[in-house]
């Protein structure tokens, strides 16, 4: 491949080498850009972003119907956002919010459904990759939730007292203390829920090799190339910044990136989430912490955490943090953060001081979306020729593929499958609030969750789970 007409070769739109934006990116390969858009084209669907959830529809849509004409206009490289960012979870155990909050919405009977589909989701992603032969550094060992201190033991056990009654807990199992530092010797754990549907993998090989797969089915991508507009109705069509892509469907699928386009900034709200990632530690270190499954893990706390031991030894330490942005705004300069970054490494030496002399080799971050209710968006809306499925709030690589089977399925005629049954399918978040409330808004509960973690490590008490920003941010 190559960098086509636009000059840029292998740097995104702001002159930042692509290898730069992620480890998960630099350790891929080759990054050189497809070529972009060259005037105006005409295909049966069209597809914003080669991240996770278009090249997942493109994927079902070519095993569906091969003589579908297939184009996916990508702004920078496939796997440039969040997709190629991510802490390495395929995880079922949230879509956006958890079984309890879903059973409270919804009911036992469809969370079950729900999560039934999500778990078997994290086996088609293993079962694809390895039928297309896309080595993701795939390894299925499930995900520890540990409390961490002893103001998270009440959220340890609320957690595990709804996988029972909603009858999730197959394969669960509940660890104490000892148990839990047996599998990984984190400092102040007091116990945890292991969950075994949960894998870990290498983000950008997963986007990267979907790319190539679908590419070599017959689907065009075109790289840096912008998507300026989104036309609805009789004449759909993308209008970019090298010409029209006219499209019987339009399929949007470009997360907290569309906040740019007219009439999506109240749609999703962008959150950033970064992580920093440790050099490969040596087997003595290992020896030390443990971690002999290679477990997921994160905490209880509020402010949201996720760790994981990569392919080549590493561990990686994501967290949220980094401010909202007035406006809804999302840019380069946004995607690392000192103070949020410089926390993460911290924390993982408070967890593991025993290895308090290992350094920290890459930071980076970038932006998820958020709907108003933490629950993520379907538009399927022939009439105006556009299917979307959006705001996985940082839990998406599991959903993603969901996502791709019913797009797919929709644009194919496909709705009685048992995916529309499936709460997701009927899902519309309404708008978030507009400007300066929604700044306010969010950074005070980014604010306040703070405070509460750290006043709850201080004093090993547990929040209330009344205060206001306990109760806006539910999920």
């Amino acid at each position: 491949m190559t960098g086509g007409v636009s000059g840029r070769g292998a740097v995104d739109a702001h002159g930042r080498p692509y290898k730069d934006v992620s480890f998960w990116l630099e350790d891929a390969g080759d990054l050189d850009p497809r070529p972009p858009l060259e005037g105006d084209i005409d295909v049966d669907v069209a597809i914003l972003g080669a991240g996770y959830t278009g090249l997942w529809a493109a994927y079902y849509l070519q095993e569906l119907d091969p003589s579908l004409r297939i184009a996916i206009i990508e702004k920078e490289i496939a796997g440039y956002g969040p997709s190629g960012r991510n802490g390495g979870w395929c995880n079922s155990s949230m879509i956006g919010v958890s079984a309890s909050e879903l059973g409270r919405r919804y009911g036992k009977e469809a969370t079950q459904r729900m999560f039934k589909v999500l778990r078997d989701t994290v086996d088609e992603i293993g079962a694809v990759a390895q039928r297309e032969g896309i080595d993701i550094n795939w390894r299925k060992a499930g995900v520890l939730r540990v409390a961490v201190g002893e103001a998270e033991v009440p959220s340890l056990h609320s957690r595990w007292e709804a996988l029972k009654e909603l009858g999730l807990d197959d394969g669960c199992y509940l660890l104490d203390e000892a148990e839990t530092k047996k599998r990984i010797a984190v400092n102040g754990a007091k116990g945890s829920v292991f969950d075994p549907h949960v894998a870990f993998h290498q983000p950008a090989k997963l986007v990267r090799g979907l790319a190539r797969v679908v590419e070599a089915r017959g689907a065009r991508i075109y790289e840096q190339t912008e998507v300026l507009d989104v036309v609805t109705g009789s004449s759909a069509k993308f209008r970019t910044d090298r010409g029209d892509v006219r499209a019987r469907t339009l399929v949007l699928a470009g997360e907290a990136y569309m906040t740019s386009l007219r009439g999506w900034r109240r749609k999703i709200l962008p959150v950033y989430s970064l992580i920093a990632l440790t050099e490969p530690l040596t087997d003595e270190q290992w020896e030390r912490v443990g971690w002999e499954n290679g477990e997921c893990f994160s905490s209880h706390s509020l402010s949201v955490d996720y760790l994981s031991k990569t392919h080549d030894g590493r561990i990686v330490f994501g967290g949220r943090g980094a401010p909202y942005r007035f406006g809804s705004k999302v840019a380069p300069e946004f995607d690392r953060h000192e103070q949020t970054h410089d926390l993460l490494r911290s924390r993982l030496k408070s967890w593991f001081p025993q290895i308090s002399e290992v350094r920290f080799t890459h930071a980076w971050g970038g932006p998820l979306a958020v709907t108003r209710d933490w629950m993520p968006s379907f538009i399927d809306d022939p009439a105006a020729g556009v299917v979307a499925l959006y705001g996985y709030a940082g839990q998406g690589v599991a959903p993603s593929n969901l996502a791709g089977r019913m797009i797919a399925q929709s644009i194919t005629g496909q709705k009685d499958s048992e995916l529309f049954s499936l709460p997701l399918a009927k899902h519309k978040a309404r708008s978030w609030e507009p400007e300066p409330f929604r700044w306010i808004g969010v950074r005070y509960v980014q604010s306040a969750l703070a405070k509460l973690d750290r006043r709850s490590a201080a004093t090993g008490r547990p929040p209330t789970g009344k205060s206001l920003a306990e109760r806006l941010s539910r999920h």
